[in-house]
C-alpha cells in the first residue's frame, strides 16, 4: 500500500509569515504612573482603570491615554487588588487588603459607597453582574459576598470550602457566576448564592478566570453554552464549556488546555468578540491565542517582571497588560493587516489542506473505518465525541450543529447536548497508524 506524510506546510512557518503575524499587534503606549506593582487593569467604553500595590486607582482616557483630572483615586489604606467597571462605565469598583470594596463615580471621582467585607478579610477580587444590579467580592478567607449595587447593601454571603478567593467571573447572561480559589477549585454560584458545582480545576491554585461573551451555540429548550477560561499556578490555561438552565441544571465540562507559558499564569481574558484569548505569566510574557484553533497568534515580551493582569477593551482592538514592573502597556491590533494577512494565510492553508485531502483520499481504501469521519468521509485529524456517542471530525460536527441540525448525523435523533469532548484515545490511534504508513 502507498504511504502518506502529513506535515505542517513549510511556507507557513517561514520567517516572513511569522513576521507578518507578529506585526499584527504593536505597542502604542506605556503608562508608568504607579509607584508599585500593577495588580489589575480594566476597560470601559471610554476609560482605562489601573490599580496597584501603591494603594491608588488611576483613570485614563482612551482618546489619548491622558490621566483624568480627578485621578488618582485615593481611599484604600492598603494595596488595591482589583478594579472593574459597571457595564455602563459610570461606576468603578475597587477592592483592597483593607477589607473594603469601594464604588466610585467615574465622571468626577467621588466615592459612592464603602462596603466592608463582613469578615474584615482582605478583598482580592470584585466583579459586576452584566445587568449592573449586583457586585460580588471575594476575600482571602474564602468568603464571597453578593452586594446590591444600587442600595449598596449586602444581599447574600457564602464561602468556599478551602483557600482564599482569587478569581471571579459572571456568565454573560448573568444567571450564575464562577469563583476560583487558591486551592484550585472552580465554584459555581447561582444568582441566589446557591452553590451549583465545585471541582478541582488547577492543581496548585487558580489565579484568574473569564467568560467569553459569545455563546458557543444556542440550542433548543433555551440552552446556552459558554466558554470559560481559567489559569493557575500550574502554568496552564484551561478552557471549559459551561451550560446552565433552571430546568436542566448546570453542567461544566473540561475542553482543553492551552500551552505556551513556562511559569505560573496570573491572568487571562477573552476579547470582546470571543475570537482571542490572552494570558499573562510569571515568565514575563503575554500570549494571545486564537480561541477557535487554540493556536498562538502572538507572544509579547515587553514587560521586565511578572505580568499580573490583562484586559481587552469592549469595543476596540486594544489590549492592556500590567506588571510588577509598575507599568501598563497598551497594545493595538492592526485590523487591516490582520484581515489581509489572515486571508493570505487562509489561502495557503486551504491549498495545503486540499493537497493533504488528495493524498488521504488516495489511501482511503486502506484506512480503518473507525478513523473516518461519518460526515466528511475523510481521515479525522481532531476527533471529538458528540452526545450521540459517535466520533466526528471536530470542524465537521461543529458546522453541522451550527447550521441548527440538532440531530445526530448517525441516528437522526435529537442530540441531547451540543458539547463535544476530545477523543484523545482515537487521535493517538490515528497518529500511530499514520506513523506506520509514512515514508
Amino acid at each position: 500500500m502507498g504511504s502518506i506524510c502529513l506535515r505542517w506546510p513549510a511556507d507557513l512557518a517561514c520567517p516572513a509569515v511569522l513576521l507578518q503575524i507578529k506585526n499584527m499587534v504593536k505597542l502604542i503606549h506605556t503608562l508608568a504612573d504607579h509607584g508599585d506593582d500593577v495588580n489589575c487593569c480594566a476597560f470601559s467604553f471610554s476609560l482605562l482603570a489601573t490599580c496597584s500595590l501603591d494603594k491608588t486607582i488611576r483613570l485614563y482616557s482612551l482618546h489619548d491615554f491622558t490621566e483624568l483630572p480627578h485621578s488618582p483615586l485615593k481611599f484604600h489604606t492598603y494595596a488595591v487588588h482589583c478594579c472593574c467597571f459597571s457595564p455602563s462605565g459610570h461606576i468603578l469598583a475597587s477592592c483592597s487588603t483593607d477589607g473594603t470594596t469601594v464604588l466610585w463615580n467615574t465622571e468626577n471621582g467621588q466615592m459612592l459607597a464603602v462596603m466592608e467585607q463582613p469578615s474584615g478579610s482582605p478583598v482580592r477580587v470584585c466583579q459586576f453582574s452584566p445587568d449592573s444590579r449586583c457586585l460580588t467580592s471575594g476575600a482571602a478567607d474564602g468568603t464571597v459576598v453578593l452586594w446590591n449595587a444600587q442600595s449598596y447593601k449586602l444581599y447574600r454571603c457564602g464561602s468556599v470550602k478551602d483557600g482564599s478567593l482569587a478569581a471571579c467571573a459572571f456568565s454573560p447572561n448573568g444567571s450564575f457566576f464562577v469563583t476560583g480559589s487558591s486551592c484550585g477549585d472552580l465554584t459555581v454560584w447561582d444568582d441566589k448564592m446557591r452553590c451549583l458545582h465545585s471541582e478541582k480545576a488547577h492543581d496548585l491554585g487558580i489565579t484568574c478566570c473569564d467568560f467569553s461573551s459569545q455563546p458557543v451555540s444556542d440550542g433548543e429548550q433555551g440552552l446556552q453554552f459558554f466558554r470559560l477560561a481559567s489559569c493557575g499556578q500550574d502554568c496552564q490555561v484551561k478552557i471549559w464549556i459551561v451550560s446552565f438552565t433552571h430546568i436542566l441544571g448546570f453542567e461544566l465540562k473540561y475542553k482543553s488546555a492551552m500551552s505556551g507559558h513556562c511559569a505560573p499564569v496570573l491572568a487571562c481574558a477573552f476579547s470582546h468578540d470571543g475570537q482571542m484569548l490572552v494570558s499573562g505569566s510569571v515568565d514575563k510574557s503575554v500570549i494571545v491565542y486564537d480561541t477557535n484553533t487554540e493556536s498562538i497568534l502572538h507572544t509579547l515580551t515587553q514587560h521586565t517582571r511578572y505580568v499580573t493582569t490583562c484586559a481587552f477593551a469592549p469595543n476596540t482592538l486594544l489590549l492592556a497588560t500590567g506588571s510588577m514592573d509598575k507599568t501598563v502597556n497598551i497594545w493595538q491590533f492592526d485590523l487591516e493587516t490582520l484581515c489581509q494577512d489572515s486571508l493570505g494565510l487562509r489561502s495557503k492553508v486551504l491549498r495545503k489542506i486540499e493537497e493533504l485531502r488528495t493524498k488521504v483520499k488516495s489511501l482511503s481504501s486502506g484506512i480503518p473505518d473507525e478513523f473516518i469521519c461519518p460526515i466528511t468521509r475523510e481521515l479525522m485529524k481532531d476527533p471529538v465525541i458528540a452526545s450521540d456517542g459517535y466520533s466526528y471530525e471536530k470542524e465537521a460536527i461543529e458546522n453541522w450543529i451550527s447550521k441548527k441540525k440538532r440531530t445526530s448525523p448517525m441516528t437522526n435523533l435529537v442530540l441531547p447536548s451540543a458539547v463535544l469532548i476530545p477523543n484523545r484515545t482515537l487521535k493517538m490511534a490515528i497518529n500511530r497508524w499514520l506513523e506506520t504508513h509514512q515514508k
